[in-house]
């Protein structure tokens, strides 16, 4: 017997899948995906910094923005394409677009003034350093006589 991994929301997943699908119309043996999106992203943290890794597949670099401000990292961008398909006695030509947007909300030590950010296959990559900590600084109290 195999144990699962208890996830709490993925119930909450599957009822938004099966919503959404009754709003949907029906379609015919459809490969193409028209349908609004929402990147997967991968966040690490080391030592002295935190990484993001968000896949924008069909997302141009100059069509994606990133923005840090109060504590809030958002990365919003658009992807526009089109698919074709030939068969026997038919052409079909589809047009897709969407947009995005994903905010995730940054620690204390995010150090929001030096953020980067660069793409490469289809993969947008947030280096996002830590700031140095304020070390606390001991008070001595006098006894007033």
């Amino acid at each position: 017997m195999a144990i699962q991994r208890y996830r709490p929301l993925s119930l909450l997943d599957e009822l938004q899948r099966e919503m959404n699908s009754l709003f949907q119309t029906p379609t015919t043996e459809s490969s193409f995906n028209s349908e609004e999106w929402s990147p997967a992203v991968d966040i690490s943290e080391d030592q002295d910094k935190f990484t993001i890794h968000a896949d924008l597949p069909g997302v141009k670099s100059e069509d994606i923005e990133v923005t840090a401000e109060n504590g809030i990292l958002t990365i919003k961008g658009e992807r526009q394409g089109h698919k074709e398909e030939e068969k026997d006695n038919y052409r079909r030509v589809e047009r897709f677009s969407g947009s995005f947007i994903r905010r995730f909300t940054l620690p204390e030590r995010a150090d929001l003034d030096n953020i980067a950010a660069k793409t490469r296959d289809g993969v947008l990559e947030l280096t996002i350093p830590k700031s140095v900590e304020a070390k606390p600084r001991r008070i001595e109290v006098k006894v007033d006589q």
